[in-house]
């Protein structure tokens, strides 16, 4: 359902900035954590998620992110 909001510049920085936001978040999950592997998978899940939000907001594309929105 493309809408045409995923074109707009504002939707591309806000897309952009929840992808940093979430590979901080993985970061610090991993700097944190006792370095089991519960807090390693989800840092790891949670940086791809961020990753691709920041690489799909310079291609220009929807991430994975806005995909299972809205969200309540």
């Amino acid at each position: 359902m493309n809408t045409g909001k995923e074109n707009s510049t504002a939707f591309r920085f806000v897309n952009a900035a929840f992808g940093l936001l979430f590979a901080a978040i993985a970061v610090a999950i991993l700097i944190v954590s006792d370095r089991s592997l519960g807090p390693i998978l989800a840092a790891i899940v949670i940086g791809i998620l961020g990753v691709d939000a920041i690489v799909s907001a310079i291609r220009n594309k929807q991430s994975l992110l806005s995909r299972i929105g809205p969200l309540p």
